[in-house]
């Protein structure tokens, strides 16, 4: 940082609190201005199942989950720094994306929330492919028509619920991803926004002239709809007591979607530099400065992260099953007992002997956007073990990361300067050495358990005018950093081989 922002930071510390609403819980952090952890809490959050393949949230437990870990956060701020309160500036969120909320003029949910992983809307995905709409949707919101986006799931709503259908038709419905609930129920209806990541993940948003489609709206059926204004990323969306565990209404000053905000935290601020958030499943952003509107190569346009002035286009590959392919290793073949076990059981072999997992439990994502692949296991012998299908599992990851990049980087007709990665698969060195061998590239793992908060943390801070551009940034302490050098060896390209074969026979 600079002399004079130093200057003003030792006469009095500035925190901001970050928001991370997740898929299964939401954590409340206060970060200091120089990226210190001060306090985190955390609250668990309910998915309901009501029919195979379906999930939902209750939007009420969505909002409360936010306020009570919020009001945890602070209550023990406040014992360990007394009279600091004053000193948090602003708020920003990150959340999860994808999943979404219909509610009514009185600030009622209509229906509970549909969440990014729900399938109920295969059906209409087929009938919108098969009139011929994936170029349009795909030239104008970068995406293809798949149950992830919330588009096809109003859809499905509005042809099933009749009390959905009828605010709709009335005029009377209000759509947000989860951001804008939140912003809505913390502002007391007041504020009714989003920002350009969220709203280029509900496949109604033109992300080249940044307005909600009006044609794909009319197309889908749902052009009476209530849709929020569009924001930058980071900007002034409303002011909050969070049902007074603040004293005075605190800014939020920065809203950005989960894997957008690890990708701005991770600090992919130029071309060719990409993050890999690994998950329960797994979001690859590349950082493009020249996009084309129509994809080749099965990989996902998307706007990256925004501030005043500027929008970031990133290129995205979705992996469906990452971390859940261990856990269906751990939970429903008990392969291991503990998740310590894993990497010395894949490390007690030196190649993978020809076994192959193919982690198809939900289809297939980017590059291949196959819904109907099941997942399968290749070249079992007698000699199979356990470590075998742990190695194989480990090995899927780092092939589909594989494919993802070698994709984007036909598309971009440019190479991969790095790759950051983030999540608790990340805590596997096996697996990082090994994506590093695939790739050839550097891989870095900036040490921070919660990217997203931090990102969120960054870009509030830029709305709130702590730190007035990217040099100002503060910068992680270096002996957090993990670094994976490529080694110069054949074992990782020789596995990859053998899973391009697999693959393409599925394909056929």
């Amino acid at each position: 940082m600079k002399t004079k922002t130093k200057e003003k930071i030792n006469m009095s510390k500035s925190y901001i609190l970050a928001i991370d609403q997740g898929t299964s819980g939401t954590k409340a952090i206060i970060f200091d201005e120089f990226g210190n952890v001060v306090v985190k809490t955390t609250e668990p959050l309910k998915s309901y199942y009501p029919q195979s393949g379906f999930v939902e949230q209750d939007p009420s437990e969505i909002y409360q989950s936010v306020v009570n870990a919020v009001k945890n956060c602070i209550n023990q701020f406040n014992k360990q720094f007394p009279n600091e309160e004053k000193n948090i500036v602003s708020c920003g969120i990150s959340n999860q994306r994808e999943t979404f909320v219909l509610w009514d003029k009185n600030g009622n949910p209509l229906h509970n929330a549909v969440v990014w992983q729900c399938k109920r809307s295969v059906e209409v995905c087929g009938r919108l492919k098969e009139g011929g709409l994936e170029s349009t949707v795909n030239s104008s919101t970068g995406l293809t028509i798949d149950p992830y986006f919330s588009a096809t799931k109003v859809m499905w709503l509005n042809e099933n619920n009749d009390k959905v259908k009828t605010a709709i038709s009335n005029g009377n419905a209000f759509f947000g991803t989860v951001d804008t609930w939140l912003l809505y129920k913390l502002t007391g209806g007041r504020s009714f926004k989003t920002e350009y990541t969220n709203a280029s993940r509900t496949l109604f948003f033109n992300i080249y002239n940044l307005d909600w489609d009006k044609t794909l709206l009319n197309a889908f059926g749902i052009d009476n709809i209530n849709l929020p204004e569009v924001m930058f990323s980071s900007a002034h969306f409303g002011d909050s007591t969070f049902e007074d565990a603040f004293q005075k209404p605190l800014p939020i000053t920065g809203i950005i979607g989960d894997s957008q905000a690890a990708f701005f935290g991770e600090e992919c601020f130029t071309n060719g530099m990409a993050k890999a958030t690994l998950g329960t499943g797994s979001s690859i952003l590349w950082n493009a400065e020249t996009l084309s509107k129509q994809t080749e190569n099965g990989m996902l346009t998307t706007i990256g992260w925004s501030v005043e002035g500027q929008v970031n286009y990133a290129l995205e590959g979705v992996i469906v099953s990452c971390g859940s392919t261990i856990e269906w290793l751990k939970n429903q073949l008990s392969v291991f007992n503990s998740y310590q076990d894993i990497e010395p059981m894949a490390t007690s072999l030196k190649t993978n002997e020809g076994v192959y997992l193919i982690p198809a439990f939900s289809g297939m994502g980017a590059p291949y956007w196959q819904k109907d692949w099941k997942a399968s296991i290749h070249g079992l012998t007698f000699g199979t073990t356990k470590e075998h299908l742990v190695r194989a599992s480990l090995e899927s990851i780092a092939f589909q990361i594989k494919d993802v990049i070698h994709s984007i980087e036909k598309e971009t007709k440019s190479s991969l300067k790095e790759l950051k990665v983030n999540g608790g698969i990340t805590d596997n060195e096996f697996l990082m050495q090994f994506i590093a061998d695939l790739l050839k590239t550097p891989i870095t793992n900036m040490g921070i358990t919660d990217v997203s908060a931090w990102g969120a943390t960054l870009i509030a801070g830029l709305g709130v005018k702590l730190w007035r551009n990217f040099e100002e940034l503060p910068k992680l302490p270096s002996e957090m950093i993990k670094r994976y050098t490529p080694n110069n060896n054949d074992i990782a390209d020789k596995a990859y081989l053998g899973w391009q074969t697999i693959v393409s026979n599925k394909i056929e």
